[in-house]
């Protein structure tokens, strides 16, 4: 496995926070970037496991663990209200497990209260869709009017295969919401990218917490991710299709 390093992201312009996880299971995963934001685990302990990304380890989140930061310590994450862009990009290995349904990567989604903001998802299973890069953003907090859930995602076209180091990422722009699977738009007609003109929606002070590989649904945390992750990085605006490319082209591990 290439190790690459992490000056490829910090560089980035508008990163608000960049996870290597590097630490020893039980610790907090401590960011880089603009703010230094501790990730809590959620029935840990959380595995460090060898072959990262970013360094020679990664964290593996077994189906049910899933990483938290109280939304009053990460007021930097909260992209929200008029003009509000956001970037959420991660390297990870999707693993598997009996669940076959959506799995949340990372973002500040609760839909349990209906403040849903951003989040980057695999396997949506909306509108047709299984096994895809998923970018869901919401205006509203609530469902799609019209809907019993958010519908309102860029969904890509390929299915992101297990088992292997992959570069996904989701963008928006205020206009669009854009998916990528390894540094490429992956197209999708209708549906990546999305159009969904307005802003985040403004979860107050008791909005979402930021969640990583979980979001609270029906009223308790589901959507569990299973799989490793490398990285993990947010930024504050829309991360341009070019800027994209080379961030995989530059720190995703070679295949086998």
């Amino acid at each position: 496995m290439t190790i690459t390093v992490q000056s490829e992201v910090l560089a980035t312009s508008g990163l608000i926070c960049f996870w290597s996880f590097q630490e020893p299971s039980g610790e907090d995963r401590l960011s880089a970037g603009a703010h230094a934001y501790p990730l809590r685990e959620m029935n840990g302990p959380i595995a460090r496991v060898d072959g990262g990304v970013f360094g020679p380890y990664a964290a593996r989140l077994d189906f049910g663990q899933w990483l938290r930061i109280p939304r009053d310590e990460c007021s930097g994450l909260n992209m929200h209200g008029p003009q509000s862009q956001v970037s959420v990009a991660a390297w990870l290995r999707w693993g598997r497990s009996a669940y076959n349904g959506c799995e949340a990567v990372a973002g500040m989604w609760d839909e349990s209260r209906l403040k849903r903001q951003y989040c980057l998802f695999l396997n949506l299973r909306i509108w047709d869709s299984a096994e895809q890069v998923c970018g869901h953003v919401s205006s509203v907090g609530g469902p799609t009017p019209g809907y019993k859930y958010c519908m309102d995602s860029a969904i890509g076209s390929t299915p992101v295969t297990r088992d292997e180091w992959h570069f996904v990422a989701f963008t928006y722009d205020g206009a669009y919401a854009k998916a990528y699977l390894d540094g490429r738009l992956d197209e999708r007609e209708t549906y990546n990218p999305y159009r969904y003109e307005g802003c985040l929606f403004d979860g107050g002070s008791d909005g979402a917490d930021f969640t990583v590989g979980a979001v609270d649904r029906s009223g308790e945390p589901g959507n569990f991710f299973t799989g490793t992750l490398g990285g993990l990085a947010v930024f504050d605006r829309a991360l341009g299709a070019e800027e994209i490319a080379a961030l995989a082209a530059k720190t995703l591990p070679a295949r086998a």
